[in-house]
C-alpha cells in the first residue's frame, strides 16, 4: 500500500520539503546563461552601432537605411531589457532573494514582482519587441514582401491579444493572492503585547484577538472620528484610507499636524480596520519604538527584533516629533523604517511636517533618509483644523458641554 502524507513521520516530511525547495538551486546555471547571452547582446550593439557610424561617415547611408539601423538598435536594447527582467525578476521569484530592498538603484518594477506580474511584464515586453519588428517591416515596406508583411502583422495582434487576456486574467489573481495572504496571516499565532486598555471583554473572533494583541492606546473607530472640523483632508480622502488598500501594496500613512486634530484617533482607527481586513498590527510611540529597538540592541538582538516586527503588514508610530529622538534612537528608528522599506506598512504620526523632520531627529542625513524611503510609496495627509481640547474649552466656557469626537 502506498506511503500517505499523513503517515510519514513529521521530521522525514521536514527533510523530504527541505530537499525538494533546495533543487530550485538548480534554475541559477540557466540565469547566469541568461547572462552571457546578456553580453553576446552588448556585443551585437556596439557592433551594430560602429557599422552604422561607419556607413554614414563614408556617405552610403540614407535617411532609410539610418531608420532602419537604429530600429535595429532600439530592438536589441528591449531584447537586452526583456532579458534583465528575466534574470533579476526570475531569480528573485523563483531562486532566492537577492537582497535589493533599500538599495538607491533598485528598478521600481522589482518591488513588487511576482510570478504573475512578471508574466505579464515580460508579454507587454514582448509586444513592444515585436512593434519595433512590424515597425521595421514598414519602413522598408517596399523590400519586404506582401507575405511577410501580413503574418507580421498577424503575430503581433496575437502577442497583443496574449498580452490584454494575460493582464485582464492577473486582476483576480492578484485579488486572490491577496486574501490567500489575509487568511494565511489571521491563522498564525501572535506573541505581542497586551492591550494598553486592558480590554475586559473576551474576543469573540481573529479579528477582536488582532484588536486586543495590536496594543492601542484605547479603541477607535473611523464611523466615530469627528470631520466637521476639518479644514483638510477632504472626508472622501479618510474613506478611502478606510478600505486599507495601501497594505496590499506596502505603502505607509503619514498623519501630520497640530496636537489636538485627531492623527492619532485616525492612525487606531485605521489600525482596527486593518485588523479587521485580517492583518497583524503593533501600536506603539515613537520613543517606545526607540526604547524596544534600544534594548533589542543592547541584548545583541536587534537583527532578530527588526524580523520579528517584519512579519507584522502594519507597524503604528505614533507622537513622532512629540520628544526628540537623540542619538542612538534616531539611528534605530531609521533602521525601523529602512528594513520595513517596500516590506510592510508604517503609519506615522507626527505634529511637524515631514520637511522639518531633522528637529526630531537631530541630524539631517537621518532625518533625510529616514523620510525619503517612508514617503516613497506613501500618502501624506495634513491635518488643518483647531484643537479638539481648544475647542471643548470654549465650549465649556460658554456653559456647553464639549465633545471630544476624537
Amino acid at each position: 500500500m502506498p506511503l500517505s502524507r499523513s503517515a510519514l513521520p513529521p521530521s522525514t516530511m521536514t527533510t523530504l520539503g527541505c530537499a525538494l525547495f533546495a533543487t530550485r538551486w538548480l534554475q541559477a546555471p540557466l540565469y547566469f546563461g541568461l547572462v552571457a547571452a546578456q553580453g553576446v547582446y552588448v556585443y551585437k550593439f556596439f557592433n551594430e552601432l560602429w557599422l552604422l557610424i561607419e556607413h554614414v561617415i563614408s556617405g552610403r547611408a540614407d535617411e532609410t537605411h539610418v531608420m532602419l539601423a537604429v530600429l535595429k538598435l532600439v530592438d536589441v536594447v528591449m531584447i537586452a531589457n526583456l532579458l534583465i527582467m528575466v534574470i533579476v525578476g526570475g531569480y528573485e521569484t523563483f531562486v532566492s532573494r537577492i537582497g535589493l530592498q533599500g538599495h538607491r538603484d533598485q528598478p521600481e518594477w522589482l518591488s513588487h514582482v511576482n510570478s504573475n506580474v512578471l508574466k505579464v511584464k515580460l508579454a507587454t515586453a514582448i509586444v513592444g519587441i515585436s512593434s519595433v519588428h512590424l515597425l521595421q517591416m514598414f519602413v522598408d515596406v517596399h523590400h519586404t514582401p506582401r507575405h511577410d508583411l501580413l503574418w507580421g502583422t498577424v503575430i503581433h495582434m496575437a502577442f497583443i491579444a496574449s498580452a490584454a487576456i494575460l493582464a485582464y486574467m492577473s486582476g483576480p489573481m492578484a485579488a486572490h493572492e491577496t486574501r490567500g495572504h489575509a487568511d494565511h496571516g489571521s491563522q498564525e499565532p501572535v506573541v505581542v503585547p497586551r492591550q494598553r486598555d486592558g480590554g475586559d471583554g473576551e474576543p469573540g473572533s481573529a479579528a477582536e484577538e488582532r484588536i486586543e494583541a495590536a496594543g492601542f492606546p484605547a479603541r477607535k473607530f473611523l464611523e466615530m472620528f469627528d470631520d466637521s472640523h476639518l479644514r483638510s483632508p477632504a472626508p472622501q480622502t479618510l474613506a478611502r484610507l478606510g478600505k486599507v488598500d495601501f497594505i496590499g501594496r506596502k505603502g505607509n500613512v503619514v498623519l501630520v499636524g497640530p496636537p489636538g486634530t485627531g492623527k492619532t484617533h485616525l492612525a487606531v482607527a485605521l489600525g482596527v480596520r486593518a485588523c479587521q481586513a485580517g492583518h497583524r498590527v503593533l501600536f506603539a510611540t515613537a520613543a517606545e519604538w526607540a526604547a524596544r529597538l534600544g534594548d533589542a540592541k543592547a541584548g545583541g538582538r536587534l537583527a532578530k527584533e527588526l524580523a520579528r516586527l517584519g512579519e507584522y503588514p502594519v507597524l503604528i508610530v505614533d507622537e513622532l516629533g512629540y520628544v526628540p529622538l537623540e542619538g542612538e534612537a534616531a539611528h534605530l528608528l531609521f533602521q525601523l523604517v529602512s528594513h520595513r522599506y517596500e516590506r510592510g506598512s508604517l503609519i506615522v504620526t507626527s505634529d511637524r511636517p515631514v520637511g522639518r523632520w531633522d528637529e526630531v531627529f537631530g541630524d539631517a542625513g537621518v532625518a533625510s533618509a529616514t523620510v525619503d524611503r517612508l514617503v516613497h510609496h506613501a500618502e501624506v495627509i495634513t491635518l488643518d483644523a483647531d484643537s479638539y481640547r481648544a475647542r471643548g474649552l470654549r465650549t465649556a466656557a460658554l456653559g456647553g458641554q464639549g465633545g471630544s469626537g476624537f
